[in-house]
């Protein structure tokens, strides 16, 4: 089903030397000495982070006593600055209703203690988190969302659980944010390493692309996210992250959706949209200043995402990635050489 990648050394063949004594009558010569056991010296073992496929470093446990808090953060002017972005390890934007976006900010090797603001879930949450059994903080949902979360077996931790509070210095709703450390402790579990999100590779399997340095991904009208590659990371050019604060993306990979009705309206009267983070589509891959173009599929809501080219299999290079669900029908994906 879905594959772990955790990268371990294999241990060298044991050689067993099974050494007899003769003694004719000698009764020492009954006993067999011990058997003797040659062991190679194994490799060093090399854990590597499900959210980015990066080792851990200086041996650090992959196995955390906690989920994968998958935090739902807004993406709106009203929002800034968002806290807690700099310390995610992948981010997927999604849309919501009035053609707007959300944040899914993931957060498993690092948890801080500020992050926000904490907004509501959606039924397109579903997808997006299963793959790895994560749980949801967020602020709240409606109550046709709360059902088919529920109904999808997801755990989550609206605002009145703990670690989540109000910061009196912004207005109402921007103003729930969530303590990460906090909310891991009501969260612990038996530590265990959650599987792969993404099909981790290393930059030699990378394919060579075309030039590729400046991105827009607009998500139908209402918001656009412009990326530009600075030879290191892609810079997020409209983010309402603090200063200091900016999610690092070493990869932008944009999935074409489908996008549906979610079968209400929000309070001012917008339909909510579902995105549909099952089948396949295109996908496009930016990674070092350059695009590759391929499919994604997904076979059901909490199976992993499979990437691929007419050559074959795609991976991704180890790092931070930033997930674009950019609607297949209405949406559009620009970018430019320079």
């Amino acid at each position: 089903m879905r594959r772990a990648q955790l990268t371990t050394a294999l241990l060298a063949v044991t050689s067993l030397l099974l050494v007899g004594c003769g003694g004719g009558d000698d009764p020492s010569s009954d006993k067999q000495k011990p058997a003797s056991q040659e062991v190679a010296p194994s490799e060093e073992v090399v854990s590597t982070w499900p959210l980015t496929g990066l080792e851990a470093a200086g041996g650090e446990d992959v196995a955390k006593p906690h989920p994968v808090l998958v935090t739902k953060i807004d993406n709106t002017y009203a929002s800034s600055p968002q806290l807690g972005l700099g310390q995610a390890d992948m981010v997927v934007e999604e849309l919501v209703e009035g053609g707007l976006t959300r944040l899914a900010a993931f957060f498993y090797s690092s948890l801080p203690e500020k992050v926000g603001p904490v907004r509501s879930m959606r039924a397109s949450d579903i997808g997006i988190v299963s793959p790895v059994d994560a749980s949801v903080v967020t602020s709240g949902a409606a109550a046709p969302t709360i059902k088919r979360i529920n109904g999808a077996g997801i755990t989550f931790y609206p605002e009145g659980s703990q670690g989540l509070y109000r910061d009196t210095s912004r207005s109402a709703p921007y103003n729930v944010f969530a303590d990460l450390t906090k909310v891991a402790q009501a969260a612990e579990q038996d530590p265990a390493r959650p599987d792969d999100y993404l099909p981790w590779g290393t930059e030699e399997d990378f394919p060579g692309g075309q030039k590729a340095t400046k991105i827009a991904a607009s998500f139908g009208g209402g918001h656009t996210t412009n990326w530009t590659y600075d030879g290191q990371h892609y810079n997020n050019e409209n983010s309402y992250a603090a200063e200091g604060d900016h999610f690092p993306a070493d990869t932008v990979l944009v999935l074409r959706v489908q996008v549906g009705d979610a079968g209400y309206r929000d309070p001012a009267g917008n339909p909510v949209p579902e995105t549909k983070l099952i089948g396949q589509g295109q996908a496009m891959v930016f990674h070092g200043g350059k695009l590759v173009r391929g499919t994604w599929s997904k076979s059901d809501l909490d199976a992993p995402i499979k990437l691929s080219t007419k050559a074959g299999d795609l991976t991704v290079p180890a790092g931070r990635t930033w997930l674009e669900l950019v609607p297949a029908q209405n949406g559009n994906v620009t970018f430019t050489k320079r």
